[in-house]
Formats: structure tokens, C-alpha cells, sequence
């Protein structure tokens, strides 16, 4: 009988993470003036990102937000 071996021998960073830490992958940041990107919301989709980027940009016109692909572990959910 044959079996995946690999199973149990985590061979890159995205096998160690959890199932919810990788469906939120889009993420909308808000640049801050020193350059700094503060993660505003996560998204598991392209489309749900843009969709709530438009009504960031409308509830806040003065702020610069921007759709990302999120890389990083977060420790904040």
C-alpha cells in the first residue's frame, strides 16, 4: 500500500503553517507617512481586497491604502 511519506515532514515554510493563516493571503495595508505599511484587513481573495480597498479609499480620501499579497506569519488573529 502506498502513502504520502512527506506527510509528517513539514518541507517548506507554507506546510508549517496553519489552514486560516494561509486562506487570508490578500491583504490592504495603509501607508503611513514614514513609509511604513500598517496590514489593515485580510482577505481570502483578489476580488474581496479590491472590493473593501474602494471603500477604505472612500472613508478615509486623505489615506494611501494598497492591496498586498501577505507573506508574513501574523500573530494578531
Amino acid at each position: 500500500m502506498t502513502f504520502n511519506a512527506e506527510i509528517n515532514s513539514p518541507t517548506s515554510d507554507l506546510d508549517a503553517k496553519s489552514y486560516k493563516q494561509r486562506l487570508n493571503r490578500w491583504a490592504i495595508a495603509q501607508l503611513m507617512p514614514n513609509k511604513q505599511l500598517v496590514i489593515v484587513a485580510r482577505y481570502r481573495s483578489r476580488s474581496d481586497a479590491d472590493g473593501h480597498l474602494l471603500f477604505f479609499k472612500q472613508q478615509s480620501p486623505e489615506a494611501t491604502f494598497v492591496v498586498i499579497v501577505d507573506k508574513k506569519d501574523s500573530d494578531s488573529d
